[in-house]
């Protein structure tokens, strides 16, 4: 312990803590975990199959719902609102619960409005939901070939 002298010749102890090393050894910490942290992502090397498959073969009556930027809905080139979707579905496939349907969606639209549209899409019974997306076109230009990545463990 440190001594002081007062000036009555007595020794008193300090009872301070000197804290400044303390706070150098957290400073180093605090630099080391930041260096390290973004080099700790998993990295799980997996060889991913290719696919030599081709596009699926579009249906003959194939029903599109898109879901337009500003987040308006249209079934084939009619217009219509998330309220309907289920009445203009019934009427578009005749009532087939089966018959596929292609969800096409502007690169803007944010993923929890997609969401909603799945949702009210399976609420209503259509579970064959293939998603679109144009094929080798980086931009998404409308000569791309238009190919179904099907969601919910079916296949086209």
């Amino acid at each position: 312990m440190i001594r002081i002298r007062h000036t009555d010749e007595t020794l008193h102890e300090a009872s301070e803590i000197n804290v400044t090393p303390f706070i150098d050894v957290m400073l180093v910490l605090l630099v080391i975990f930041m260096v390290t942290a973004p080099l700790t992502t998993v990295n799980v090397p997996v060889d991913l199959p290719s696919s030599s498959e081709k596009p699926a073969p579009r249906p003959d009556n194939p029903v599109f719902l898109t879901v337009k930027a500003d987040h308006d809905l249209a079934l084939g080139e009619d217009n219509i609102s998330l309220e309907t979707l289920p009445t203009a579905l019934a009427t578009a496939t005749k009532d087939d619960k089966e018959q596929r349907i292609f969800l096409r969606a502007d690169k803007t639209v944010e993923y929890g409005t997609l969401m909603s549209v799945m949702d009210k899409l399976r609420s209503a019974g259509y579970l064959k939901v293939a998603l679109v997306n144009l094929q080798g076109q980086e931009q998404g230009s409308a000569t791309g070939i238009v190919t179904p990545s099907a969601i919910n463990g079916t296949t086209p």
